[in-house]
């Protein structure tokens, strides 16, 4: 299943594809041309393709449990302060996707949706320390409605990835597990959690979004 956000690109890279491979029957002596030419054109096909796969995620809904938001592998756990909406002392997790993971983000959390605000930015890698304040990137807020805590979740736009998109506003009934946006080409997920909260990953670790248990609240 193919993601609706990769149909425009999909489609230009169809069109780019054709252009090499047309272009390459101008050199009908040249039977390594066309060959390179399939064979560009077949990787960039498939590199598209496989970047925008949607695969169909069941998850197991938990009051208090949180599951990760995206595909990728977990780079940061720290005690910071988060500065843009609960300005105090949180447990920070960050999950890096590379291009190869799914792009798909979910809710980790069910409960209402509490703050929503995009920030354009720079483009550093999504590594980078300062990526979380300086790049393009969304913050999110849902409220737990069984004990209300609220989880923050960040998508952060990396060194190759030029747009966020998100569909989630204030006020929404977010569903554990359900998309709520997509980053294209290589980003990060940061979360927040307050002190205490039962970390349940490590560095390191590999997480499934919509799967893999993050954290389990209080």
């Amino acid at each position: 299943m193919i993601h609706r956000e990769g149909i425009p690109t999909i489609i230009i890279t169809l069109l780019v594809a054709g252009l090499v491979v047309f272009s390459a029957l101008y050199f009908t002596c040249y039977p390594i041309v066309h060959f390179l030419a399939y064979a560009i054109a077949a990787f960039l096909l498939v590199l598209v393709l496989q970047f925008f796969r949607n695969p169909k995620r069941h998850t197991t809904l938990s009051d208090l449990g949180v599951i990760a938001p995206c595909d990728g592998k977990v780079v940061v756990i720290e005690e910071t302060t988060e500065t843009e909406y609960f300005k105090d002392k949180r447990i920070q997790v960050s999950i890096f996707m590379s291009p190869i993971n799914v792009h798909v983000n979910r809710n980790p959390i069910s409960g209402i949706v509490k703050y929503v605000k995009y920030h354009p930015g720079k483009y550093l890698v999504a590594w980078h320390p300062k990526s979380s304040t300086e790049n393009e990137r969304s913050t999110i807020v849902i409220e737990n409605q069984v004990n209300k805590q609220e989880v923050l979740f960040r998508q952060i736009a990396g060194f190759l990835a030029r747009r966020i998109v998100f569909y989630s506003k204030e006020g929404d009934k977010a569903v554990q597990g359900a998309e709520f946006g997509f980053i294209k080409f290589g980003s990060r997920v940061d979360l927040f959690f307050p002190i205490g909260t039962d970390i349940k990953v490590k560095i390191d670790d590999v997480v499934k979004g919509g799967i893999t248990s993050i954290a389990e609240l209080k």
